[in-house]
């Protein structure tokens, strides 16, 4: 049984009406409609098998799913240099938010020196999604014990078109807000992003939980009008 033949059997045709709405860049028919807990499932089974291995080798796969269970595989890899060079492999081939949003390699948390060039490396890259995940491993690994300021400067310099990418960098200013308060602010208050990225970072900013009220409402006052 293929991979394709056993997420057909997971298929639910109105989760794919609706995935397909959540990512109207990519065509409908190349969406099967598939839960992700199910994706998931599949993607243990497969995992250390010569199946998964021949599976990670055959890109590009035409299926939404199949790149989502590839980057599922991805994350459990145990080795960094295997993993690392995995995910490089996959890059280009990412194509929506959600494939790129999805995995975080369970390796990366232990590895941060090893993998803090590759992330900068990722943001600078001109493939939309490859900076997406550079920008989001960045809010995911260094937001706690091995925060710079310095970080905050690489995502603040990325400064491109693409609606996916101005999302990406509000929501790593969100979540800086609230882990990383008094470095990040100053970005807000010196409007160093794009009037539509700064205000929405403090839009997302003022939605979490982890945000304090008093900080929320100085974020309020400093939302962009031009």
């Amino acid at each position: 049984m293929t991979l394709y033949d056993k997420l057909i059997g997971y298929q639910d045709l109105h989760y794919r009406d609706f995935q397909a709405n959540l990512v109207p860049n990519i065509p409908k028919d190349t969406m099967i409609g598939v839960r992700t807990p199910d994706m998931r499932r599949i993607a243990k089974e497969l995992s250390g098998t010569d199946e998964a291995a021949a599976f990670l080798q055959s890109l590009p796969h035409a299926y939404f799913e199949e790149n989502l269970v590839h980057f599922f595989l991805l994350a459990q890899i145990k080795d960094f240099e295997a993993c690392v060079a995995a995910v490089e492999t996959f890059l280009p081939y990412i194509d929506c938010w959600p494939v790129c949003d999805q995995a975080s390699p369970k390796v990366f948390k232990k590895n941060h020196a090893a993998l803090l060039p590759y992330i900068k490396k990722w943001i600078a890259s001109g493939h939309v999604y490859t900076a997406r995940f550079g920008i989001r491993m960045l809010m995911n690994e260094f937001l706690g014990e091995d925060f710079r300021s310095e970080y905050l400067e690489l995502v603040a310099s990325k400064k491109e078109d693409d609606y996916y990418l101005k999302m990406m960098v509000a929501w790593y200013f969100a979540t800086a807000l609230a882990k990383q308060y008094d470095a990040s602010i100053v970005y807000i208050e010196r409007h160093r992003l794009e009037t539509w990225t700064h205000n929405k970072a403090i839009q997302k900013a003022s939605e979490s939980y982890r945000v304090t009220d008093e900080h929320k409402a100085y974020l309020r006052t400093l939302r962009a009008t031009r």
